[in-house]
């Protein structure tokens, strides 16, 4: 199953602090993201670490913990919370994977209202950050 095979090197991606190169090595280059708050995929490699990059930053502090995982086949569903400034944030990473195990899609859905924009602001400072 490629999914359980990614889902390692997920887990350990993030154990290690969620580092570009890390994310790298695990993400395939054709890889697309799929953003809460963007309307258009973003693809290639580069982009989509950035994002998880940047999520990681943002979301992965000390309340965050993956509440439930879901794996059929080389597609994967994690539900994750988080806390932000007082704002519970509920959410999911649907991942695909290949043959391999490397990710080649990766979407992220976020509830409720509130949480998207608290998303929305610190993810969108992060990026401009690791840009600058």
């Amino acid at each position: 199953m490629s999914a359980k095979k990614g889902l390692e090197r997920w887990h350990t991606v993030l154990k290690a602090g969620n580092k570009p190169k890390d994310l790298a090595a695990i993400i395939r280059e054709d890889a697309v993201f799929h953003s809460p708050v963007v309307h258009t995929p973003q693809k290639g490699r580069d982009i989509v670490v950035a994002y998880l990059s940047a999520a990681g930053v943002v979301l992965n502090g000390d309340s965050f913990r993956y509440a439930r995982e879901l794996v059929d086949g080389d597609e994967a569903m994690l539900e994750f919370y988080t806390e932000l400034d007082g704002i519970q944030i509920n959410g999911i990473d649907l991942i695909r994977f290949d043959e391999d195990g490397m990710i080649e899609d990766f979407k992220v859905m976020v509830r409720p209202l509130k949480a998207i924009n608290k998303v929305w602001e610190l993810m969108g400072a992060q990026l401009a950050k690791a840009s600058a």
